[in-house]
């Protein structure tokens, strides 16, 4: 039967400071592999980005971290569960979560501050629940950390895009997260808004205390300073993947993209352009 995994062949659970452990993992949707024998595995104090063209797999790889996806065949797990094999609700509790879909859920009319607070309850848009005084201060603590302090009470609807992706990120962590996940969060902002942000990004990549990282991109611009590992994917495969200094090679960008790269490194930042 397709997607079976003959019961010799599961994997061994990973370590407990393991958050993603891949193994050989395959997608088939329609007869396509969106991904194909992929094996990663990420550790609790890495920050990884994952760069590749359109179509390379990357929505497919974040969808199975979040486990709104399972694998055709291998073995998956996410913050130690077995996808397939967990409660699937309890599993995203645990997982903080950017995206621009994600985006498009918030009313405009919801204020800041209850954007960021409602993660709580893993809703969107604040009803008749009722929070703790504690979480209205966690949330005021997470959006002056993200340089929303001032902006508690306007709409969600009235921001710029860069604030409205400093909301996002203040929201993702509200709940304590094990695991972050960024999907293209500077994708939309002008170079002003984009350096803000990976400034933040930055900041929260340098923390001990942060949780395990995942950033999703099309640019090696838009790699923070302080992400320390990189996975290239081309056509639901991987290219390269280990640390980021040794991963982010002409050569190895080239293959990715299919187009022969110049990359350059100027301290922690990386740019790439056509040879």
């Amino acid at each position: 039967m397709d997607g079976a995994v003959p019961e010799a062949a599961v994997a061994i659970p990973p370590h407990e400071d393991t958050v993603i452990a891949f193994d050989n993992v395959s997608v088939v949707r329609s007869g396509n592999h969106l991904l194909r024998n992929l094996s990663w595995q990420v550790e609790l104090d890495e920050r990884w980005v994952v760069l590749g063209p359109n179509g390379a797999g990357k929505t497919t790889l974040l969808n199975l971290a979040t486990g709104r996806m399972h694998p055709t065949r291998g073995t998956a797990y996410v913050l130690g569960e077995r996808l397939g094999r967990t409660d699937i609700n309890e599993l995203r509790t645990r997982i903080g979560l950017t995206t621009g879909q994600l985006a498009e859920r918030i009313p405009g009319d919801e204020r800041v501050l209850d954007v960021v607070v409602t993660a709580a309850w893993s809703v969107v848009g604040r009803w008749r629940e009722e929070y703790d005084p504690l979480d209205e201060a966690r949330a005021r603590q997470l959006l002056g950390q993200m340089g929303m302090g001032g902006l508690l009470d306007r709409t969600f609807g009235t921001l710029s895009e860069g604030e409205r992706k400093r909301t996002q990120i203040a929201r993702a962590l509200m709940t304590d997260p094990e695991m972050m996940l960024l999907d293209e969060p500077t994708a939309g902002l002008d170079l002003g808004g984009r350096e803000d942000l990976l400034g933040r990004l930055t900041e929260l990549a340098e923390d001990p205390d942060a949780p395990a990282m995942v950033l999703v991109t099309h640019h090696v611009e838009e790699i923070p300073p302080g992400f320390t590992h990189a996975l290239l994917l081309r056509e639901g495969t991987v290219v390269a993947a280990g640390l980021l200094g040794e991963t982010m090679t002409a050569d190895n960008l080239s293959k990715t993209f299919g187009l022969p790269l110049v990359v350059e490194r100027r301290g922690d930042r990386y740019t790439a352009r056509a040879a």
